[in-house]
């Protein structure tokens, strides 16, 4: 019996997850996590055939999340969910160990094929995302300049662009404010920009397509 972790915080997301693994995988057992608090609560209870989980789970370090199933749980196949822009977001998932990035908007018939490669140990990646990664395989140097930042600074350029400020930030990340600042400062030199409104134009270009 094949056994499914699902991580997102949405209960329709899951729910249609669900109703699909249950149909392809008669029987299966399925797991719901809310929260990184959660997952690794069902992780450290029993292995799972498959972990699907959201890139944005809110006041969640999902990319901390991915590391730390990697590194606790090497044999782990996960595939990442989401709606999030696999432009931005799939390279660093699958850099910290990630199976496969899937958009939420995908088919069914995608979804059923994302699910089985990664249940046979293979990667799963879309037609635009290896396109993606061919491109910037023969530049020089990362065509998005987002690429340019270390995990921690990108989670944080994403969280201000969120609008959150820097109290939030290190509260939710359980760092100290001015570590944060200087994360801040260090992505903000990266990116060439001086202010928040530059680098949501960065975002704009980037991130928003």
């Amino acid at each position: 019996m094949k056994k499914f972790l699902l991580i997102d915080d949405h209960f329709v997301v899951r729910s249609g997850v669900k109703g699909l693994l249950a149909q392809l995988y008669k029987p299966c057992e399925i797991f719901e996590a809310v929260d990184s608090e959660s997952a690794i609560g069902l992780l450290k209870q029993r292995s799972y055939d498959m972990i699907m989980m959201d890139v944005h789970v809110p006041k969640n370090d999902m990319l901390g999340m991915m590391d730390y199933i990697h590194r606790a749980y090497p044999d782990a196949k996960v595939l990442m969910f989401s709606m999030s822009q696999e432009q931005v977001y799939a390279k660093r998932f699958l850099k910290a160990g990630a199976k496969g990035f899937l958009s939420k908007d995908a088919s069914a018939e995608e979804t059923i094929k994302a699910i089985n490669l990664v249940l046979n140990n293979r990667k799963y990646i879309s037609e635009n995302l290896a396109q993606l990664l061919a491109d910037d395989s023969v530049q020089d140097s990362p065509s998005n300049p987002f690429d340019k930042l270390s995990p921690r600074e990108f989670e944080i350029a994403f969280m201000l662009l969120k609008g959150n400020l820097l109290s939030e930030i290190a509260k939710s990340l359980s760092l100290q404010p001015s570590t944060v600042g200087t994360h801040k400062a260090k992505l903000f030199k990266k990116m060439a920009v001086s202010n928040l409104m530059q680098l949501k134009e960065l975002a704009t270009v980037y991130v928003d397509k």
